[in-house]
């Protein structure tokens, strides 16, 4: 919805790692073991694949789910400050635990594309085809009961400060993300336009 809006690049770590995984590189395997445990991948690699997609990347951008701890923060200043291109804005997306839970249960990826859709909002079941390629949709093997209760640990260990982090530097926009993805996406299009 972000790049169609406002034509800005969106861009997720956790993607650039799921298609290492798929490559069957020594990083997708290694990040796969550990998410798929429920961990956080090392701040040093998540930097890494990060510094490296900005220096192939000069225009507008946004990062979907990072930086996730204070250590990736202050790498991500220091990597904009290299570039002369400051942060314009934080955005955390706040939902509910049952609200995840939900998301998580209905999340589906294809199989040749990567498409990520849920069940009941972007396609009807499990077995609807890819809209942008044909493929199969498949569970991702970390959407699992337990692998939540150990990234909620996780999150509220490492990643639930970057909160008073980025609203002690006034980047923070806090945003209800229990609603519908346009009303939320609503409220990002409002920070973004600012």
């Amino acid at each position: 919805m972000i790049k169609a809006k406002f034509q800005i690049e969106a861009v997720s770590p956790g993607a650039m790692l799921r298609e290492e995984k798929k490559a069957g590189t020594p990083l997708g395997i290694e990040a796969d073991k550990l998410t798929s445990q429920g961990q956080l991948v090392p701040d040093r690699i998540i930097v890494g694949l990060v510094e490296s997609w900005l220096q192939n990347h000069n225009g507008a951008f946004v990062f979907d789910g990072f930086p996730r701890t204070i250590g990736q923060a202050e790498a991500l200043t220091n990597l904009l400050e290299k570039r002369k291109t400051p942060l314009d804005d934080a955005i955390f997306l706040d939902a509910s635990l049952e609200t995840i839970r939900e998301r998580v249960a209905r999340r589906m990826v294809c199989e040749s594309c990567g498409n990520i859709a849920a069940i009941g909002l972007h396609i009807a079941s499990a077995e609807t085809v890819c809209l942008r390629c044909g493929g199969h949709f498949s569970k991702r093997n970390d959407d699992n009961e337990e692998t939540l209760c150990q990234r909620m640990v996780e999150y509220r260990e490492k990643s639930e400060p970057l909160v008073a982090y980025y609203t002690s530097h006034n980047l923070l926009a806090n945003i209800d993300a229990n609603r519908t993805p346009w009303e939320v996406f609503s409220d990002i299009a409002a920070v973004l336009e600012k």
